[in-house]
């Protein structure tokens, strides 16, 4: 076998880097990350086996509803959604919570409820689903780094919850904390961000009837590397917003300040709306790709949900309040 020394190598032999980088996304797309990751040497073969491994299906939820909020596109598959996630508690690579969230306890769990409200207090997670009617919206999930997915989350107003909490008029604010405990999630050892992780919705946003609490996916109850047992998912704001594991609520009535707006004030702001006219300080927002497809699509503002939310924001900057 002829190996050429760097030297002997003409430049137009020299694969372009932009040529070679859709070559790997293009290669992610295809046969997952975890194969792009093994064929460039990243990952061995036992790492490889675990990483390409989706949840495993759990118990069926009963009484579900079909939501006349839900988009009508092609559904991204189990496989995409349980192995390529954000969250960060269970490390910053996307297959990582994939890995390292199998054996999070997420029975019993607790809900505390404080601030502006009358009911405050503890509540376990039969008391927050109690009375609720569960719906399947399919909706679009789009995160900040350019990549999309459609995923039929089950779940039910966060409204119904905030009514059941009697916020007073004090409340303008709603703000969400994420559990924090080191032993279950590895990612709490790395000072990547500040922790526990912190989001806030105002009151508008966190009643709209597009904002929900998600406990299940595709029919079944979440899976861990999805924000089991209790998520928010708030579907024209980028992914950072849509809080995972969520051991608090408090009703505030100054904005609180979320986690990534903390850690990053440049890049990531309190509003999070999907808006392909503003860019992240380091990438474009104007296109993205869906999760299983390899060609870029254009983004839409507010996610393609501006029919519904767009009055929200009435009369405010949205380059300004990103």
């Amino acid at each position: 076998m002829l190996i050429k020394k760097p030297a002997d190598i003409k430049s137009s032999e020299i694969t372009d880097k932009k040529l070679y980088v859709n070559r790997r996304e293009f290669i992610q797309a295809a046969t997952g990350t975890a194969v792009a990751a093994a064929a460039t040497g990243v990952l061995g073969s036992e790492a490889l086996l675990r990483a390409s491994t989706p949840a495993p299906h759990g118990r069926k939820l009963e009484g579900i509803k079909k939501s006349t909020f839900s988009s009508d596109e092609k559904l991204n598959k189990w496989e995409d959604i349980t192995t390529y996630n954000n969250y960060y508690e269970f490390g910053t690579d996307k297959d990582e919570p994939s890995m390292l969230a199998r054996n999070f306890k997420t029975t019993p769990w607790t809900v505390t409820v404080d601030g502006e409200c009358a009911k405050k207090g503890p509540m376990n997670l039969e008391d927050v689903l109690k009375g609720k009617t569960l719906e399947e919206r399919i909706y679009r999930h789009r995160c900040v780094e350019r990549w999309s997915m459609i995923i039929p989350w089950i779940g039910f107003p966060l409204s119904d919850f905030i009514k059941q909490c009697e916020p007073t008029s004090k409340a303008k604010f709603v703000e969400f904390t994420t559990l924090g405990d080191s032993k279950q999630m590895p990612g709490l050892r790395s000072p990547v961000l500040r922790w526990p992780y912190v989001e806030g919705l105002r009151m508008d946003e966190a009643m709209h009837p597009l904002t929900i609490l998600v406990a299940g996916l595709y029919g079944e109850v979440l899976p861990n590397q999805d924000g089991a047992p209790l998520r928010l998912a708030v579907p024209w704001k980028y992914g950072f917003k849509h809080i995972k594991s969520i051991v608090k609520v408090r009703f505030v009535e100054k904005q609180p300040l979320n986690t990534w707006q903390d850690q990053a004030a440049n890049e990531y702001g309190f509003y999070a709306n999907v808006n392909p006219a503003v860019d992240h300080p380091r990438w474009s927002q104007a296109t993205e790709r869906r999760i299983g497809e390899f060609l870029m699509r254009k983004t839409l503002m507010f996610n393609g949900y501006g029919d519904q939310v767009a009055s929200l924001y009435s009369g405010m900057d949205l380059r300004r309040n990103y």
